[in-house]
């Protein structure tokens, strides 16, 4: 009974080292941190994805892209989509180069591409921001979890260095402390490589249908008259 007490979490977390127990704060830190970005992420790429379908359907069902861009300003810029940002971008570029003189078709439809290019670029920064964060927990974690763990063994030996006969009872409690960092590593590691490689899916089917809609539109503004 001794044994199984000395062997709880608590127990264990209390009884490791201080090297070990900064990495466990560390850890349980980062983890935390992923979480809630994990979370941010979550509903950014929802409503993302959401936006974009609205503003999809709402072009193709409108013909008229003065209407279309008034109603785009109108809106609060959160509650814009990217889509939203490109469009509009690209059609203000568009309608000022026509009103340039002397500048000809192709430079207009140069010109609009730059635009709807560089706030494409714009909004995919913002999409994929704090992902770089989830992924280096997702291949750090777990061996940051290791040199606790190591740390950790390496005191439950040189303690046991002293001791004329080791036991169960006394080999045990440290090397349980030790691998809690290692466990907490994975926890830390687990989720945040999971959240990365659905959101990296999620991003890059985005930027996909992006660069479709600017290739799509700049073929819809050159049969403009």
């Amino acid at each position: 009974m001794d044994l199984i007490r000395d062997l709880s979490l608590f127990q264990l977390i209390g009884n490791a080292s201080l090297p070990v127990q900064l990495v466990m704060g560390l850890l349980l830190g980062v983890s935390l941190l992923s979480w809630w970005y994990i979370f941010l992420k979550m509903f950014a790429v929802r409503a993302a994805v959401k936006q974009t379908r609205e503003f999809e359907d709402a072009f193709w069902s409108n013909s008229n892209l003065v209407a279309l861009y008034q109603q785009a300003g109108s809106q609060l810029r959160h509650d814009q989509g990217a889509l939203e940002h490109i469009f509009a971008a690209g059609f203000a570029e568009f309608v000022k180069l026509k009103k340039t003189h002397g500048v000809d078709s192709a430079a207009v439809m140069e010109g609009t591409r730059r635009a709807m290019r560089a706030t494409y670029q714009r909004e995919m920064d913002r999409l994929e921001s704090h992902l770089s964060f989830l992924a280096t927990v997702g291949s750090v974690s777990p061996y940051v979890g290791l040199l606790g763990t190591v740390w950790g063994i390496m005191n439950a030996f040189r303690g046991l260095s002293s001791v004329g006969q080791a036991t169960l009872a006394q080999v045990a409690p440290g090397i349980a402390e030790a691998l809690v960092a290692t466990a907490m590593g994975l926890f830390a590691a687990i989720p945040a490589v999971v959240a990365y490689n659905r959101y990296v899916h999620d991003v890059t089917r985005l930027s996909s249908r992006f660069e479709s809609f600017i290739e799509e539109f700049s073929n819809v503004l050159q049969r403009q008259p």
